[in-house]
């Protein structure tokens, strides 16, 4: 697979401080995903061609994808029927067919201020809310209002390669921080101190965490306020997963600490209401001292909306019913079971020698597991390794690369358990099939 790439300055784990490294800067998920998909196909025609003679255990298997977070595609993932009833009556009623406001309905705005105000210490008002279409396009207005010639912002690493993709769009550098596996895929601060100069317009923080499914203590979400105040910089909070914590530790919002550095928090209902397809999200300035109140920042966001739209407006006019009658219980449902797969990939990957997990996760829906590729006999990186893996077992799996980390692996937990663990036992026989024990190599 060939990529273009884009030089990068990055504070590196082993020690050496912004050396430049190639790193895709055209990377997408679906991208890597579809391709991933096209092999499977590919099999499947080449099968054809040579009359069946593919080994019956590689045979046109069912495709199991724990590549994408989408659980929708799973049955056992559904989203609430109040969701599904607010948006039909909505449409029903004919009173929303026409534009909405470029930056949202403003009942949709106020329900989406009142639901996060509860997890704050400062109440947000309804003109903090900008309505947006899904989670991507708050992060490429987000990029777009602070862009300035000679930008840069800070990235984790791993982390959602579209940050990458819209700094490009955008002739914003990227420098990338460490995430420290060991220590729950904390932020290496002293990295982000290094790496930050004037010219840094943010730090993105990704809580709950994707792709590592880890969740920040309000210690470590405090160290890092504390760190942007002290560089003079923003945090951009991505929270799409809030609320989707099931360890010791709950989730917290960033915003509880936009009194130390403003914050952006950017989200949707996407992940918590299991409804990615309706790409309704929100852009929200957490910033009690007023930092973005500034005429001209407010100005800059609102003809950005202009220019890029939102979502359906019967959608958005559903959010209010959906946010305000949407039962305890749905969500205790959704936390339990992503716990129990959770549960099902960290104990399926301890049989297999040649993957590691180094942290447990404890929210989200997917996991960073570790490659040994000194046990396989014939796999080069993570890359050949998944689309191996796609061929000959029909499971697709996203290669480390995509989020930034060489050699590593992330795993979609939030599938069907029986699914989980098909696609897990099949993981565990590829590897089997490729490790030098099996090849005579002892």
């Amino acid at each position: 697979m060939e990529t273009n790439g884009v030089k990068v300055k990055a504070n590196l784990s082993d020690g050496v401080n912004n050396q430049e490294i190639e790193t895709p800067n055209n990377i997408t998920i679906k991208g890597i995903l579809g391709l991933l998909m096209a092999n499977v196909e590919t099999a499947e025609d080449e099968d054809e061609e040579n009359g069946g003679k593919f080994k019956k255990n590689m045979r046109r298997k069912k495709v199991i994808s724990l590549g994408m977070g989408d659980p929708t595609a799973y049955s056992c993932f559904h989203s609430p029927d109040v969701a599904q009833n607010a948006v039909l009556e909505t449409l029903a009623s004919h009173k929303f067919n026409g534009y909405s406001p470029t930056v949202g309905l403003p009942q949709t705005r106020r329900a989406i201020a009142d639901y996060l105000s509860s997890d704050l210490t400062e109440k947000l008002c309804a003109d903090d809310v900008y309505v947006t279409a899904g989670c991507t396009q708050a992060i490429e207005i987000a990029l777009s209002i602070l862009a300035r010639p000679g930008a840069n912002i800070l990235l984790p690493r791993p982390g959602f390669p579209i940050y990458a993709l819209c700094a490009a769009f955008r002739h914003i550098e990227v420098r990338y921080f460490d995430l420290v596996p060991d220590k729950g895929w904390e932020v290496d601060l002293k990295a982000v101190e290094a790496l930050a100069d004037r010219n840094t317009i943010g730090i993105v923080v990704i809580n709950p965490g994707n792709p590592c499914g880890n969740v920040y203590s309000y210690q470590h979400l405090q160290e890092i306020a504390e760190t942007a105040k002290k560089l003079r910089t923003i945090v951009i909070a991505d929270e799409v997963y809030g609320h989707l914590a099931f360890g010791a530790k709950p989730f917290v919002s960033m915003g509880v600490f936009g009194a130390i550095a403003p914050v952006l928090t950017l989200g949707s209902l996407s992940k918590r209401w299991l409804v990615p397809g309706w790409r309704l999200g929100w852009l929200v300035t957490n910033d009690p001292n007023g930092t973005f109140k500034n005429p001209k920042f407010v100005e800059r966001i609102k003809k950005y909306c202009d220019i890029c739209g939102g979502p359906a407006t019967f959608i958005q006019a559903a959010v209010p019913r959906i946010i305000q009658q949407t039962e305890e219980v749905f969500f205790r449902k959704t936390i339990n079971l992503l716990k129990w797969t959770a549960d099902i990939c960290c104990e399926k990957i301890k049989e297999i020698p040649c993957i590691s997990c180094p942290h447990k996760p404890e929210g989200s829906m997917a996991v960073m597991v570790k490659l040994n590729l000194s046990l396989l006999t014939d796999i080069s990186d993570d890359i050949d390794f998944c689309f191996k893996l796609a061929k000959e077992e029909s499971v697709i799996l996203l290669p480390g690369l995509a989020v930034g980390l060489k050699n590593w692996i992330r795993i979609t937990f939030a599938a069907d358990p029986s699914s989980l663990e098909e696609a897990l036992g099949r993981l565990k026989s590829f590897c089997q099939r490729h490790s030098y024990q099996e090849n005579g190599h002892c």
